[in-house]
């Protein structure tokens, strides 16, 4: 069982970042980039790789986001490292945003919700990525139960793939499907923003979108909660592209960089100092 303090989702999150600066680096263990640090593509590799993550992170970065497929692909041996990882992250003091995207309907989110929400979820995060593209009502249970135990959920709303506008550009009734995304958050978020806090739901719009919030007449700064921002940093995003994105939802920005800040691996001092380095780069940008 994991407890959480009296603070909301969006408090916890802005005192880690006020702390720590604005990052939310990423653990991605995936084959490349493991074998690049001179560790096997295996069990013993993965828990490596890891807990080195979390010595260099832990107590020195507000926000760790870890990939939860690239520890799924050894089977339950990796989600116990992944749940290990999530643990020993959080006693440090680093919130935990775990990337694993779910997203179903009726008892299905239900389960999904429990599993990484709940009150006696094993090992639970900070907050969730859910995909909103069976409906933004789908998420319902995920976004409540977040409600409830202090957990916060980010929601697919803009994503950087080629495939990504086909859907999410979509207009039905005078209104993009990202646009009914962003309305859904905000009505979510309505009770926090009144009292000047950050909302429990907020959004990942990708670093590298270009013109989309722009083209979408999409209203991110009055949103009320924080925007994920990946592709930072080795994916192509730079600060040039983040101000052409997000304009004066800038201040709301929680941006998301792996690859960059994980090649500096394996040395944990090196790893934390290009972790500390990106987040003070990132915190003038978003000044």
């Amino acid at each position: 069982m994991t407890s959480l303090s009296t603070l909301t989702f969006g408090q916890r999150l802005r005192a880690a970042t006020d702390l720590h600066g604005p990052l939310c680096a990423g653990i991605d263990p995936h084959r490349s980039l493991v074998e690049s640090w001179g560790l096997g593509y295996d069990l013993d590799g993965l828990r490596i790789f890891a807990r080195t993550c979390v010595e260099a992170f832990g107590g020195h970065v507000g926000v760790v986001k870890p990939q939860s497929a690239f520890f799924e692909v050894f089977g339950s041996a990796g989600v116990a490292i992944l749940e290990e990882a999530v643990r020993d992250l959080r006693a440090a003091g680093t919130l935990v945003i775990l990337d694993a995207k779910r997203g179903d309907i009726g008892t299905t989110m239900d389960a999904y919700a429990e599993a990484f929400l709940g009150k006696d979820a094993v090992d639970a995060p900070d907050a969730l990525t859910v995909s909103p593209y069976l409906g933004y009502g789908s998420l319902r249970p995920a976004i409540d139960l977040a409600h409830q135990t202090g957990r916060g959920v980010f929601v697919l709303a803009l994503t950087s793939n080629p495939e990504g506008p086909a859907v999410q550009h979509a207009v039905r009734g005078g209104r993009s499907v990202a646009g009914t995304i962003v309305d859904g958050a905000t009505a979510d978020n309505a009770e926090a923003r009144s009292r000047g806090e950050p909302g429990h739901v907020g959004l990942v719009v990708g670093a590298t979108v270009g013109s989309a919030v722009q083209d979408l007449d999409l209203d991110l700064a009055a949103m009320g909660g924080p925007l994920l921002a990946p592709g930072v940093g080795a994916q192509g995003g730079t600060g040039d592209d983040l101000k052409r994105v997000f304009g004066d939802a800038l201040p709301h920005v929680l941006p998301a960089s792996s690859r960059e800040v994980l090649s500096a691996g394996p040395d944990v001092d090196a790893l934390r100092a290009a972790a500390r380095r990106t987040s003070e780069s990132l915190a003038a940008l978003l000044r």
